[in-house]
């Protein structure tokens, strides 16, 4: 458990569950979720590696909405972008996109939500990231950097993107900032990579569950 106090333990647990009852109709955590969680909330990075559907996205989108500020999400693909930022509007949670297929205007009013604090979450594509750095991202009063699909960043995967590797520049710039990288793929020859553009563990190729719930398990315990 990486809150010693645990009164306080149980009176943030009560909080996140009422949260996540509220906002996604959940009753309880999967596994793993909770003490993911409480690593991003205690401002710990951390790799979180879950099999598609396992409930990654609940990983930085809960901590998202009970921190203060804004969280950035780092996501590859618009669509998948426009997909979780009307789920999260849909059950009432304020979030937003910032893309290059939208008009400057509305990217404009945006970064204007954002610096108002009236985005809970940003989603962002790692090439706007780079483009935003210096001028939206200093403005904002950012809770939680998450980014999703972080398998990316491997040269091994034909999803490679460039600027993944360029990540690095998060923690450089903003050190204090908790990072959750998140996948349901790794690559032993990606962890300095990884290491690299602020990815916290890493995991053995090939890819078994059993391997990464016991290796995140035991880092978790830490």
């Amino acid at each position: 458990m990486l809150f010693k106090n645990i009164q306080f333990f149980l009176i943030l647990m009560k909080e996140l569950l009422s949260l996540l009852k509220r906002f996604f109709g959940y009753t309880s955590f999967r596994p793993l979720q909770a003490e993911i969680i409480q690593r991003t909330l205690q401002k710990e990075d951390s790799l979180v590696l879950m099999p598609t559907g396992g409930g990654k996205s609940i990983c930085f989108q809960l901590p998202a909405i009970y921190m203060p500020g804004t969280a950035i999400v780092v996501s590859p693909l618009i669509a998948l972008m426009k997909d979780q930022v009307e789920g999260l509007i849909a059950n009432g949670i304020p979030a937003a996109t910032l893309n290059s297929m939208m008009p400057e205007e509305e990217r404009h009013r945006v970064r204007q939500l954002c610096i108002q604090g009236k985005v809970k979450l940003l989603y962002i594509s790692p090439e706007g990231i780079i483009s935003e750095l210096h001028w939206l991202l200093p403005r904002i009063d950012i809770s939680l950097i998450a980014i999703d699909e972080a398998h990316c960043i491997s040269h091994w995967g034909h999803d490679f993107r460039p600027e993944y590797t360029q990540l690095s520049v998060l923690k450089e710039n903003f050190p204090k900032v908790p990072i959750i990288a998140l996948t349901a793929n790794a690559f032993a020859e990606d962890v300095q990579a990884a290491l690299n553009a602020g990815m916290d563990d890493h995991v053995e190729k090939p890819v078994d569950m059993r391997i990464l719930i016991s290796v995140i398990t035991k880092y978790i315990e830490q």
